[in-house]
């Protein structure tokens, strides 16, 4: 059996017993096993006769932090990285860790109100239903106005970067931006539109909610394939990747799909809402309060992505985790869409981005306003933007 209590021996002083050790460090002594055999927390001493594992008490704070970080959750391999560096960076890289938590959580709940409307709408629309009605198998009324999206697309270099990375499409049933990163980033944009462009269904009146997000998620795990396979010749693959915002069109709804800091807006009723949420630790940092809407528009610090699409195969756990964010968007006759990277959004304000949406006559005239926006701000980014409109059909 293992000694309980102290244990004195090695030349740096006194050592204590995995079980005191354990006592202090608030993990058990299995976990302390399996952390040794991990790489995680090495003990100070193993005797070479009997394996006992001995440990030096000024490991206890180091130790605690692992039990800390476990007890929100954070990976192993992840512990391991935030363990090894100084106490800053060790702070930087935990707040970064828990806004990827918190953007998680929040496409979850945003899902889960989604589908707490879409199934109150059904439940109530059933409810009105005759019992002798018969199921066309069409999402609307028999009289419902046909709709279509009329868009435009444009990139633009800006004024101070060499090579654009940025993409951007519109056709008829699907409107996408891409912000490519680090050296395979415009190979990464690229391909994650063009996967996008053979749409996994028709009209959706034949197809539920479900099965529609069902095939969005399909789609989005598509784009990320085929990221990997568009920057695994780069030098380092996982530095490559890219964001993605996309609009699916099936016939009556979009389907959005969204991963990263490209943003979607909706320009209804005159006034422009923003339909996406940023994940990025400046927004994270807005979101629990560390920063007003105004100072992140000045922080200084790097654009960080807390999700993109990027290079290199994944853990489950990692590849679920960055998962894009998929949900269907009810569309009206008259709606305009504005899908843009940061390149956009970051340097033209929101009233400024919304006067040039609203005065364009038609989305190429937009597309050609927003651009040159960028440009007057400085244009210190590549731009890609997508404006369209909904349409009655014919």
């Amino acid at each position: 059996m293992e000694r309980e209590g102290r244990a004195v021996g090695a030349a740096s002083g006194e050592l204590v017993t995995i079980g005191e050790f354990a006592r202090l460090s608030r993990l058990s002594a299995k976990a302390l096993r399996r952390y040794d055999e991990l790489g995680l927390l090495r003990p100070a001493l193993v005797d070479p006769v009997n394996g006992y594992r001995y440990y030096d008490p000024v490991q206890v704070e180091g130790a605690r932090l692992v039990a800390w970080l476990r007890r929100i959750g954070m990976p192993l391999n992840r512990i391991g990285r935030v363990v090894a560096l100084d106490a800053g960076a060790a702070a930087v890289e935990i707040r970064a860790y828990w806004a990827r938590v918190e953007a998680e959580t929040a496409a979850r709940r945003d899902l889960a109100m989604y589908l707490v409307d879409h199934l109150s709408a059904e439940g109530r629309t059933m409810s009105r239903m005759p019992d002798n009605a018969e199921n066309t198998g069409s999402s609307g009324s028999a009289g419902a106005v046909a709709l279509a999206i009329r868009g435009a697309a444009l990139t633009d270099i800006g004024v101070v970067r060499t090579a654009n990375q940025d993409a951007a499409f519109a056709g008829p049933r699907l409107l996408a931006v891409a912000d490519g990163i680090g050296e395979g980033g415009a190979e990464a944009s690229a391909a994650a539109i063009e996967a996008l462009k053979p749409s996994p269904w028709g009209r959706d009146g034949a197809l539920s909610a479900a099965d529609l997000l069902n095939a969005l998620e399909d789609t989005a795990d598509s784009a990320a394939r085929a990221v990997r396979d568009a920057v695994a010749p780069c030098a380092a693959p996982d530095g490559s990747g890219t964001t993605l915002t996309a609009m699916l069109w099936t016939g009556s709804r979009l389907g959005l799909v969204h991963i990263g800091d490209s943003r979607a807006y909706l320009l209804r009723g005159g006034e422009l809402f923003r339909i996406t949420h940023d994940h990025s630790l400046v927004q994270s940092m807005i979101d629990d309060g560390s920063l007003s809407p105004e100072e992140a528009s000045s922080h200084p610090g790097p654009a960080l992505l807390l999700k993109a699409l990027a290079g290199e195969a994944r853990p489950a756990s990692v590849a679920v985790a960055c998962r894009a964010d998929v949900r269907l968007q009810e569309v009206l006759a008259g709606d305009r869409y504005l899908l843009c990277s940061d390149g956009l959004s970051a340097v033209v304000d929101a009233a400024d981005l919304r006067a040039a949406v609203v005065a364009a006559d038609d989305p190429q005239e937009a597309v050609r306003r927003l651009a040159g926006l960028a440009r007057e701000a400085g244009g210190p980014d590549n731009v890609a933007c997508v404006v369209a409109d909904v349409v009655v059909e014919g």
